[in-house]
C-alpha cells in the first residue's frame, strides 16, 4: 500500500484532530496517538503515522459508542435489562458505531440497537424514502414518537421488528420475540430522538 501523503492533505487531517480536542485540559490516549502520528509523519515514517491515526480514530469511535449507550431506554415495567454495550467496527458493509441493550420478561426478549457511521444506513435511507420498498416484505409505515418507522410484526408468532431512521445518520432497530406489538412500540418510543438528532 502507498502511504505517501501530500503535506496539504495531511495538514488538514491533523488540524481537524487537534481542533476537535483543543479543549481538553489533559492529554489522553487519543491526543497522545495523534501527536505520535504527527511525529512519525514529520520523520517520514508513514506506516507508523497511519497506524497511530487509525488507532486514534478507533478510540474516537468508541467514545461515540459510549455516547450512544445513553440513549438506550430503561426497561419497561416488569422487564429486566442487561448492561448496555457498544462497539466500533472498521470500514466495510456492516462497519460503524453500534450501541445495544437487551431486555427480558419471562420468555419474551427485546433488543434495541442504535447504529451510526455505517454504510448500511445509506441503503436503509432508500427504503425510507420509497414507500414501495418499505412495505415490499410485509412492513408497514407508521409514526412513532414523531419518527417515520417501518414496523413488521407477526401476531401468530408474537415476534417482529421496528426500524427507524433518524436524520439520515442513525438507524434505530427494535427486535422482539415472544413480545406484544405494543411493547415493541413502547421501547421504540422511549428513545429521546430530539437529543439523538443533535448528537455530534
Amino acid at each position: 500500500m502507498n502511504y505517501r501523503f501530500s503535506k496539504f492533505a495531511a495538514g488538514i487531517v491533523f488540524s481537524l484532530f487537534f481542533t476537535f480536542f483543543a479543549g481538553s485540559a489533559s492529554a489522553d490516549d487519543i491526543t497522545d496517538s495523534i501527536k505520535e502520528g504527527l511525529e512519525y509523519y514529520k520523520n517520514g515514517e508513514y506506516t507508523e503515522a497511519v497506524s497511530n491515526l487509525n488507532y486514534a480514530t478507533q478510540l474516537i469511535q468508541q467514545k461515540k459508542g459510549g455516547s450512544l449507550e445513553s440513549f438506550l431506554p430503561d426497561p419497561l415495567k416488569g422487564w429486566t435489562a442487561q448492561e448496555t454495550t457498544s462497539q466500533a467496527v472498521g470500514a466495510g458493509l456492516f462497519g460503524g458505531v453500534t450501541a445495544e441493550r437487551d431486555y427480558r420478561k419471562g420468555n419474551g426478549s427485546v433488543s434495541v440497537t442504535i447504529v451510526t457511521d455505517s454504510p448500511m444506513i445509506q441503503g436503509m435511507a432508500v427504503m425510507f424514502s420509497n414507500p414501495a420498498f418499505a412495505v415490499s416484505d410485509g412492513g408497514k409505515l407508521e409514526r412513532i414518537a414523531g419518527q417515520k418507522a417501518i414496523v413488521k410484526y407477526s401476531s401468530a408468532d408474537k415476534e417482529g421488528d421496528i426500524q427507524i431512521m433518524v436524520v439520515s445518520r442513525f438507524l434505530v432497530s427494535i427486535e422482539g420475540d415472544n413480545v406484544s406489538k405494543s411493547d415493541l412500540k413502547k421501547y421504540a418510543a422511549a428513545i429521546d430522538y430530539k437529543k439523538l438528532s443533535a448528537l455530534p
